[in-house]
């Protein structure tokens, strides 16, 4: 299963398929769909049935029931596209046999080490094998090894027609590091009772509850003029902006909260003097305090305006997704079962908050509660990602599991 796992991930990692959130098409970029052309090939390889792809790029497929027993359908998604952070092209995917619990040299070039200090959980992962980057890419782990992982496993059901499951549908999605993952997802077409994203980090993480999300960009108009005669004439928009971001509490940020504690997160500044855009997402899992800090960025920006002009400072502000919990709590037994699965193969749940989100997020809003599941990786959307092989196994065996427990429970 190892070896499986490691073709199937090195292949995926080596295509580019970041999603490009400025661009109209769907999917985003056309790397997501040569990734839908290989999974169609590899689907039908192993007698998926039904397999298909709309015009969309949402790719599809069932493993068809083996029992008499009446068993809900069960699915299992993971995405297509890789974060837009850092770059995923010319992924250089290295291999690290029985990790010594040191530091990783990655590019030794560039002098780019993963180091056991920088991360102290890395230590930890001595004795297995790691699929690491080569320190210039990110490795796509987020969520190609997701897809590694539910391909085996089809290919494992397949091949052992003596366990028992239910029938299974699984499904690929484009866009989802931009947000946009579920948007023309055909939940009617997919036909399952619950579903599970495969997109979660660490060795044993299952999660039903996300950030309720949302993405703001201000634009901020100036006024270039040569700097030698620009008294009492510049506007300089780009100063506009560091005001601007100077408004939010500074411990209010990613890199200074944890657990459920919401943010304000700069995603990015671009511009000139005439014209600056200031780029921010809002998170929070409770829904009155993401209401309270979207209603924070509007004040932000009403003081703004009052002090430069309602034409010079724009806001665009739209929601994500929202906090899964409020679909997922009903129907707890779809973590229930997920939870058990894990107990059965000696891995310890982690159920915590995700401090993001999933498709799972707006997929639960459509009628299909999804919560999350772990992949194994570490460290996503940047050159120091890796991936334990020896838990993708296990979170590859954690979907044989849950389909098995499936298929010992009857009902809807």
């Amino acid at each position: 299963m190892k070896d499986e796992l490691i073709k199937r991930l090195t292949t995926y990692a080596k295509m580019d398929t970041q999603s490009n959130e400025d661009s109209a098409t769907i999917p985003t970029t056309k790397g997501q769909l040569e990734l839908v052309d290989v999974l169609i090939r590899e689907m039908k390889a192993i007698g998926l049935e039904d397999v298909e792809a709309d015009e969309n790029g949402y790719l599809m497929g069932t493993l068809p029931s083996n029992t008499d027993k009446d068993v809900p359908t069960i699915g299992f998604l993971a995405h297509l596209d890789t974060a837009t952070d850092f770059t995923g092209k010319n992924v250089n995917p290295q291999i690290v046999e029985n990790f010594d619990g040191g530091d990783i040299t990655l590019n030794k070039k560039r002098g780019v080490v993963l180091s056991a200090q920088e991360f102290p959980e890395l230590p930890s992962y001595k004795g297995h094998t790691l699929m690491t980057t080569d320190g210039t890419t990110l490795l796509g782990a987020d969520n190609k090894a997701g897809i590694a992982e539910i391909m085996t496993a089809m290919n494992y059901l397949k091949q052992h027609p003596e366990i028992e499951h239910g029938r299974i549908r699984i499904a690929f999605t484009p866009d989802e590091e931009i947000g946009r993952g579920p948007h023309h997802f055909d939940v009617k077409r997919f036909d399952a009772t619950y579903a599970y994203t495969v997109d979660g980090g660490p060795l044993g993480e299952l999660q039903y509850e996300s950030f309720n999300a949302a993405a703001a960009k201000v634009t901020f108009k100036g006024n270039s003029v040569h700097p030698g005669t620009a008294k009492n004439k510049m506007v300089n928009s780009g100063k506009l902006a560091a005001e601007f971001v100077r408004k939010f509490p500074e411990k209010e940020a990613p890199e200074h909260t944890e657990g459920y504690e919401g943010f304000y997160h700069l995603l990015s500044i671009t511009g000139d003097v005439e014209t600056t855009q200031v780029y921010y997402i809002i998170r929070d899992h409770d829904k009155d305090k993401f209401s309270e800090r979207k209603n924070t960025v509007e004040r932000f920006v009403k003081e703004m305006q009052e002090t430069y002009g309602a034409d010079n400072v724009v806001l665009e502000m739209k929601d994500q997704y929202y906090n899964m919990r409020e679909k997922i709590e009903p129907v707890m037994e779809v973590v229930d079962i997920a939870s058990q699965a894990m107990k059965n193969l000696d891995i310890e749940p982690i159920i915590e908050p995700i401090r993001g989100g999933t498709d799972g997020s707006q997929l639960s809003y459509m009628g299909l509660p999804t919560p999350n599941i772990f992949t194994g990786g570490e460290n996503f959307h940047g050159k120091f990602e890796y991936i334990s092989i020896d838990n993708m196994e296990k979170a590859t065996k954690t979907i044989i599991e849950i389909s098995k427990l499936f298929a010992g429970t009857e009902g809807q």
